[in-house]
């Protein structure tokens, strides 16, 4: 697996760099490439947890790990601040929908699918997004948006096909529609989150939300399976850290300097590397088999999302983790990344 003490270490010695500066462009797309790997790793680690632990005490004590990191990186930076009334629905609907219920949806389906199939599932989020701007945010559906839907649709019907997909196998049917709720979960979160007029800082209430979500976890961990059950070993905690701290807590605070250094182009497609490294380690350190119908359908997902999400160079929001993470103190009912990545960010 990725080596998580020298993950953190490369992000802690760039990021700390930036205190009062932003960036080189090389060290941003340096930083950018790690967030990538963290994240599209954390799938395959995730996967590597739920064997060891219930599904909702890994993601329990993830988010447990990743509230510690993200308060020490708040108190170093001077940026803890005490939620206003305001805060409360994006902290409630960020916890719920993204950090609890995204995650531990994904979490239980990881127990029957493999990643390479999960991530690229989690990540169709995008194409229900879009429909849903346009019914609830009154956003337009452009060409290329419903270009990149129908594009996008046409991938998923390649994975879920007779010659790709055993629809006898129960297991496989219930992992697949967790990990499609989950997607669902998380574009409603996303949906909301454009709608949200801020008042503090997306990446000063990140704290807050890792918090709650945290508490509704463990409660229902241990109403649900009791106390946590594993045999702990060097290797289980170390991933436990890594998903904690590198896949969680790093990997947003890096996205902030980001976001401050790079164009918003260049964040909003790099993202989609994220389900590639997922596949890509999957295949590499779990022995996954990628079939041919998995790497058509992925890449047609991400074309779709692409087209349709950088109509006319807007580029929109189509990664909770930087729409949760940076932003700016202005009202935003249209959330647009061009607007928060390019020199807004206060976080």
């Amino acid at each position: 697996m990725v080596d998580s003490m020298s993950s953190a270490t490369m992000v802690l010695a760039i990021v700390g760099s930036t205190m009062k500066h932003t960036l080189s462009r090389r060290a941003a797309l340096l930083l950018f490439a790690v967030v990538v790997v963290m994240w599209g790793s954390n799938w395959a680690i995730t996967k590597t947890l739920v064997q060891s632990v219930s599904p909702l005490w890994t993601v329990a004590i993830r988010s447990a790990i990743a509230t510690l990191a993200l308060l020490v990186l708040l108190l170093a930076r001077g940026q803890l601040v005490r939620p206003r009334r305001g805060d409360i629905p994006v902290i409630l609907t960020v916890a719920l929908l993204h950090m609890g219920g995204f995650s531990a949806l994904v979490a239980f389906g990881l127990q029957f699918v493999p990643v390479g199939r999960s991530i690229v599932l989690g990540y169709t989020t995008p194409l229900w997004v879009a429909p849903g701007a346009w019914l609830f945010l009154g956003e337009p559906a452009t060409r290329s948006r419903l270009a990149g839907i129908v594009l996008g649709l046409a991938g998923l019907a390649i994975m879920f096909s007779p010659l790709a997909f055993d629809w006898d196998d129960k297991n496989a049917l219930v992992g697949n529609g967790l990990i499609l709720l989950a997607a669902l979960c998380w574009a409603a979160n996303i949906l909301y989150v454009r709608a949200h007029r801020w008042i503090s800082t997306p990446f000063q209430m990140v704290f807050w939300q890792a918090l709650f979500a945290t508490l509704v976890l463990s409660a229902l961990a241990l109403s649900i399976d009791g106390a946590p059950q594993a045999y702990w070993s060097p290797g289980l905690a170390g991933a436990f850290l890594y998903a904690g701290i590198c896949g969680t807590a790093l990997a947003h605070w890096a996205m902030v300097v980001v976001n401050r250094s790079l164009p918003a182009v260049t964040t909003s497609l790099g993202l989609l590397a994220t389900p590639v490294v997922g596949v890509a380690t999957s295949a590499v350190f779990l022995g996954e088999t990628i079939g041919n119908s998995l790497i058509i359908a992925m890449t047609m997902i991400l074309a779709g999302i692409a087209i349709g999400t950088i109509p006319r160079g807007t580029v929109r929001a189509i990664s909770l983790p930087a729409a949760a993470t940076t932003g700016s103190n202005r009202h935003c009912r249209r959330f647009s990344v061009r607007r928060w990545c390019r020199g807004r960010i206060t976080g």
